[in-house]
């Protein structure tokens, strides 16, 4: 039988870019192998005054046991001889070989050094922080949302990974995306798995996918993340009962693709999970008494479908559910923070052309209940009311005006919204430029319907400033980047006004973390070289087709045999064509027996072996 190998190099730029610097600089992906087995790096999220999340990932393709034991250790210094916090837990094959815990017994508003130790390694050295209590002067977030693979570098990411000078990160959504491969990728390898995720395999196969994107792994390594998820981490404009991107009768139960995409959002990102079977993400962050940081969710968790016109101003329908409204406006009433700022998904400022809302996704499409919202931000008198959003892969700076909004004299606005473009997701297409959008709208301040890019959110007692950064070509893994504008609100004000210039900040972070892990046997760890790594396989158990992460370290063929428990071999063939880096091998499975069976693959000087079920349905 004959493999169809669907070759794809990784991002091994000096592949790409030829010899030189910038050779010099990116040589360092193909040492993925000093990574094992934690190739997936190492992250950290939901920061608290005590805790944070710890998150990592085993990958060892000759495991038989369902677990591997996971030692952990948190320290003050990048050397690791400072630990004031550890212990151990167990990576299971039923959480896809990811590991989380929630670190405690640490300061508040401290930085810190972490790493793992496993099957006789340890992980890479991640840096991550505490949220601060009390009397607090500042603090600065990165914003990032919409990050496409195929059609763009993560470019972003890197850069807010070399600024240190920034506390933590905020993703408003569309972490990944669901589709298939486009067949248009822009020069790097094509999203794997190439269908349209929809399964539990297919979601945690793409989550490792973007995982192992080298400047995603790195920002990731550096900084806290704070994640919500906005609709393609499941599917195009989802709601709480379906998507549009979903069909019941060639698709399965949306419950079922729901239970998947939630499961394995849970398993891959550093989230704080709720009890065993919940998948809400919805929860508050406190920073001492600077900022109030509610984020919510506003695709899943009771989004009523998505209509039109004469159904948005109808007092039942929801974008939070009863639920969740409910938690919103008992956080907002009863926050005594400076500075409340909603982390959303969709633009919650009414956007319309000509008298009419150009999207009823966004909370246009629920105006009773964004009413509802902005009256009790004006009745409880909520200070500096702010909101964040993705979605839209453009950018904004909005005024939340009442009936009564006056641009000119700032008054009749509950506060303001900040849109960040998106990391690489190609923007929306607008019939009209942004000049009679604002003729339409005077209540948005900024638009930018093009550039792709990140936020930097500067927050102080004196005020909340917002500053746009964008690439010059995200096609273009080298591309540079540039600050465009800058937008701030002063304390006790609720209109956004033009900065001078961007903010900044006077004192560094710590170093970054160390580009590799601690090697330790004899004073040094002796590194593992194998020519091929296998990655994962998908989808396992298997019907009609089966196919293999590998990852090549040198080029090679590599042969492969398949065994049933007979030991008798059912299967053989040569796997060529591949190139160093990550390569896809698809095996055809349709005239194999229902059963388990092991796939032996092999060259000269490495032999790795991978249980496959065959299964019928």
């Amino acid at each position: 039988m004959r493999s169809r190998s669907f070759v794809f190099s990784f991002i091994l730029f000096f592949l790409l870019y030829g010899a030189g610097n910038a050779q010099s600089d990116y040589l360092r992906e193909k040492g993925i192998t000093d990574l094992y087995p934690f190739y997936h790096g190492v992250a950290s999220g939901d920061p608290l005054t005590d805790r944070v999340i710890l998150w990592t990932r085993i990958t060892d393709d000759t495991l038989s046991a369902d677990s591997v034991l996971v030692e952990w250790r948190v320290a003050t210094d990048t050397t690791m001889m400072n630990v004031v916090s550890s212990g151990s837990g167990y990576a299971k094959s039923s959480k896809d070989w990811t590991f989380k815990v929630d670190a405690t017994g640490l300061s508040e508003n401290n930085w810190y050094y972490y790493d793992f130790y496993a099957l006789d390694h340890y992980s890479l050295r991640g840096r991550t922080r505490t949220a601060p209590a009390g009397d607090v002067d500042s603090l600065r977030f990165g914003v990032v949302s919409c990050s496409n693979y195929e059609v763009g570098y993560f470019t972003p990411y890197r850069y807010l990974k070399e600024r240190n000078d920034i506390d933590c990160i905020l993703h408003l959504g569309d972490y990944l995306y669901e589709y298939g491969t486009s067949g248009n990728s822009i020069g790097r390898e094509e999203v794997v798995p190439a269908n349209e995720i929809i399964t539990l395999s297919d979601y945690r196969l793409r989550h490792s996918h973007y995982k192992l994107d080298q400047d995603l792994r790195k920002l990731h390594q550096n900084y806290p993340f704070i994640t919500v998820w906005d609709d393609h981490e499941s599917a195009n404009d989802a709601y709480h009962d379906g998507a549009e991107n979903h069909d019941p009768g060639t698709e399965g139960a949306w419950t079922d693709r729901l239970s998947a995409s939630g499961q394995a959002y849970h398993e891959w990102l550093p989230i704080r999970t709720p009890q065993p079977g919940e998948i809400s993400i919805y929860r508050d962050f406190q920073f001492g008494d600077l900022i109030n940081l509610p984020m919510v969710d506003t695709r899943i968790e009771g989004r009523d479908e998505q209509a039109g016109a004469a159904e948005a101003d109808d007092p039942t329908r929801s974008i939070l559910g009863p639920t969740q409204y409910n938690w919103l406006v008992n956080n907002l009433t009863n926050s005594t923070a400076q500075w409340n700022i909603v982390g959303n998904q969709v633009m919650f400022a009414p956007l319309e052309v000509f008298g009419l809302a150009v999207n009823y996704d966004q909370w246009d499409g629920y105006n009773y209940e964004r009413e509802q919202l902005m009256n009790v931000v004006a009745d409880s008198n909520v200070r500096n009311f702010i909101v964040l959003t993705g979605d839209i892969h453009t950018s904004w700076v909005n005024d939340i005006p009442y009936d009564n909004y006056d641009a000119g004299s700032c008054t009749g606005s509950a506060g303001v919204e900040f849109v960040v473009t998106s990391v690489t997701s190609t923007s929306f297409p607008f019939n009209v430029g942004p000049g009679l959008i604002q003729s339409m709208n005077s209540h948005m301040q900024y638009i930018n319907l093009a550039e792709k890019g990140y936020g930097i959110m500067d927050v102080s007692k004196t005020k909340l400033q917002y500053d746009f950064y964008y690439m010059d070509d995200i096609e273009d893994p080298n591309s540079g980047q540039y600050f465009a504008d800058g937008y701030m609100v002063l304390d006790g004000e609720t209109c956004a006004q033009q900065s001078n210039g961007y903010s900044s900040r006077t004192t560094p972070n710590p170093p970054l973390a160390p580009d590799q892990p601690i090697h330790m046997s004899n004073g040094l760890e002796e590194l593992v070289y194998e020519e091929f790594i296998i990655m994962s396989a998908y989808p396992n158990p298997t019907q009609n087709d089966i196919t293999f992460q590998i990852y090549l370290n040198e080029e090679t063929d590599i042969n492969f045999e398949a065994f049933d428990v007979s030991g008798k071999k059912v299967m053989e063939d040569v796997i060529t064509g591949m190139k160093v880096g990550v390569n896809y091998t698809q095996v055809f499975t349709s005239s194999l027996s229902q059963g388990v069976y092991s796939f032996v693959f092999y060259n000269d000087n490495n032999r790795v072996a991978k249980t496959v079920v065959k299964s019928t349905k």
